[in-house]
């Protein structure tokens, strides 16, 4: 089969039932296809897997595929059959019986994917040797890096299969690798010269929310109130918090369990069966859980403590939302996790290394600015805009000009040659006279002294906020010297102004709000239960059959045809053959149970057009003022009433609000606005005065 564009789009529509790629999937397709080593760096959720499994489908021959996870290479390889693809894994676990015809598949050439654990492949390099390689791909690469999170011992040894197959391009592919991490994977793998794809990691349907870690447990009940039974994470840094979480939670009314080493394997397989089919939505767990699955409708994680590194938590939350649909992660912070996590790197070979990384998972808790840009900026990324969507943004504190301050941290970094981490530049500015100071020299830059009006922690704190919006960055490996990014030197010298918050509130962190929960509507709950029903009958995870993306789309689109059920996302030709009638025929058996509904609009628009006021509308139906306005708006934007806005709103009102806009950031939904008038204008009012400027800037 070529290679050319089309013919992969076709692949992609066939097999997975999806009409087009996510960001940087074709190019990296593209290069792997035409031969080059490649370097895969994509956030979870990206689509890292298709970017190696569509170019073993477009090419002759079998792929290769190196996985950390007994479990990781199950789900994989149920996931490709479901799609009708012949894939197959080779690990320690199978009965000989087992792993004799899947070596047999292999040589015959039988196989389009064949996952492997590191550790097995050793004692297949002859049958390998045999057998017609179109890739070799290496997932979780970072686990081959001792900058890594996950450093894993056998991954040290692949270096020697471009050695073995030079002419076989090798992909690298990555959730969570910083810079040097980066750099040591192609090292590693001998593929230095290998074309570098660093995707987005911004994740946009993660809602990110830190807390003060008081009161946790009761703020985790109130937390899964209004949740259902929607699936999700609890982790915790020890085997005694997961058990008595998931008590805590059990004796509240909630199915959860505890996932820890100390089980069992027996126990932790059936756990995780359990968590993977929907039958235990909550799972309370040490970070040895998760890394292994794929399932793609968790809809929130908790952080009972504070991870101990930024890699991990990445990780960790980036188990959320898989189907892209919103999902809500939420972290408690407390200075006793952070002092039980330098314990545990006390007397490592790594120690320094970890508590820098700690250090910089504390910078990220503390963050009084936008937090995406806190989380993005350590992978190298920047944002220019606040998001929107995390607990600071959404309840932002007072921001004062910091230009000044950021000016004299950055001239004392480059004063300092860009040699010095956080703690010294506190010193220099604070004209510290202490031996570390002195031995140095640094008495005499010009930057001595330079703040010694603002406390040590407040100074602290500003550098802080000063590396979480991106104008500092950390280099752990390194000794965790401060060096001056782009965004530092428009400060410096090109008259870029900077907000930094006020240290104040770094003494108060605020409780952020929750993300708005929407009950399952009942077709939702059929089509789920249809879809556990024949995952049970298949003995795979219920995700293997459809996501949740690809339910609320079924909802969304209702097709009671083959043809238009084809148009699903994630409806392939396997799963159309497979599936598609079940699922029809429970469309159609909603779709003839629903009553038809009195528009509710149209009533308002009756009533209206007959010159009734709007007081007396909310009256007759019996529905508030922002209600029927909401109506009478919804009916004007659809062309089916002719409003003038300006009799709703006056030109002050309209002019108060575009400042307030500008003032607020222009943030999403409309309370923010609402607080900031002191609730002196109506939701409908302000709802009307923002379709105005919009209609004004178009």
């Amino acid at each position: 089969m070529t290679s050319t564009t089309s013919s992969i789009t076709q692949l992609l529509k066939t097999h997975f039932g999806y009409d087009s790629f996510k960001p940087n999937q074709e190019a990296i397709i593209n290069d792997v296809l035409s031969g080059k080593d490649t370097l895969a760096i994509m956030p979870t959720g990206g689509g890292k897997s298709l970017c190696y499994q569509l170019p073993a489908l477009a090419k002759e021959g079998t792929a290769l595929v190196i996985s950390p996870l007994i479990a990781l290479m199950k789900d994989q390889v149920d996931a490709l059959r479901a799609n009708g693809i012949t894939a197959a894994y080779y690990n320690s676990s199978q009965p000989e019986e087992e792993q004799q015809h899947v070596l047999q598949q292999l040589t015959k050439g039988e196989l389009s994917l064949f996952y492997v654990a590191p550790e097995s492949l050793p004692n297949l390099r002859h049958t390998i040797s045999t057998i017609t390689l179109n890739l070799i791909a290496v997932d979780e690469a970072h686990c081959i890096s001792a900058w890594g999170h996950d450093f894993r011992p056998a991954y040290t040894k692949l270096g020697s299969l471009k050695q073995e197959f030079p002419q076989i391009p090798i992909i690298a592919l990555t959730a969570t690798a910083d810079k040097a991490t980066q750099d040591d994977i192609s090292k590693q793998l001998n593929i230095s010269h290998a074309k570098k794809h660093l995707a987005s990691f911004d994740r946009q349907n993660l809602f990110l929310d830190v807390r003060p870690g008081q009161s946790r447990i009761k703020q985790i009940l109130k937390f899964l109130g209004p949740r259902g039974a929607q699936s999700g994470i609890i982790y915790c840094l020890s085997r005694k918090s997961t058990e008595k979480l998931a008590q805590k939670l059990k004796q509240a009314g909630y199915k959860a369990k505890a996932y820890h080493a100390g089980l069992s394997p027996e126990d932790r397989a059936n756990i995780q069966e359990d968590f993977v089919n929907d039958t235990t939505p909550i799972i309370v767990a040490t970070i040895a859980f998760g890394m292994g699955i794929d399932k793609s409708n968790v809809r929130w994680v908790i952080h009972y403590n504070m991870p101990k590194n930024i890699e991990g938590y990445y990780q960790e939350i980036g188990r959320a939302g898989r189907d892209g649909l919103k999902a809500h992660t939420l972290l408690f912070y407390s200075y006793a996790d952070v002092i039980q996590l330098r314990r545990f790197t006390e007397g490592t070979a790594t120690e320094e290394f970890q508590l820098a990384k700690l250090e910089r998972m504390q910078h990220y808790a503390e963050a009084l600015s936008c937090r995406r840009k806190a989380l993005l900026n350590y992978f190298g990324e920047h944002l220019t805009k606040d998001c929107g969507y995390c607990d600071v943004c959404q309840n932002p504190p007072k921001y004062v000009d910091g230009t000044v301050i950021a000016q004299k941290v950055c001239s004392a970094v480059a004063r300092v040659k860009e040699q010095e981490g956080v703690t010294m530049i506190v010193d220099v500015l604070r004209g510290a006279k202490n031996a570390q100071v002195f031995d140095k020299g640094y008495q005499h830059i010009k930057t001595y002294g330079a703040i010694n009006n603002v406390s040590w922690n407040d100074l602290q704190q500003y550098i802080i906020q000063l590396i979480n919006l991106g104008v500092l960055e950390v280099y752990f490996h390194e000794n965790g010297r401060l060096v001056l990014t782009p965004l530092a030197k428009a400060i410096l010298f090109e008259g870029q102004n900077i907000q930094l918050a006020h240290t104040e509130d770094v003494k108060a962190l605020k409780d952020a709000k929750t993300t708005k929960v929407t009950k399952n509507d009942s077709l939702f709950e059929q089509l789920r239960n249809k879809r556990s029903a024949i995952a049970a009958e298949k003995n795979v995870p219920a995700y293997i059959i459809f996501s949740d993306a690809s339910l609320k789309d079924m909802i969304k689109k209702q097709p009671t045809t083959i043809k238009a059920f084809a148009d699903i996302s994630g409806v392939g030709k396997a799963k159309l053959e497979s599936y598609a009638e079940p699922f029809i025929d429970v469309i159609k058996t909603y779709k003839a149970q629903q009553k038809p509904k009195v528009d509710t609009y149209q009533q308002t628009l009756q009533l209206y057009t007959q010159g009734m006021p709007v007081e007396d509308i909310s009256k007759e139906r019996d529905l508030s003022l922002n209600t029927i306005y909401s109506h009478l708006l919804k009916l004007h934007l659809e062309d089916k009433l002719s409003l003038n806005l300006n009799e709703f709103v006056t030109d002050e009102e309209l002019s108060k609000v575009k400042t307030a806009s500008k003032t607020l950031n222009h943030p999403e939904g409309l309370k923010p606005y609402y607080l900031h008038f002191e609730e002196t204008i109506p939701y409908w009012k302000l709802k009307f005065a923002l379709t105005m400027l919009e209609d004004q800037e178009k």
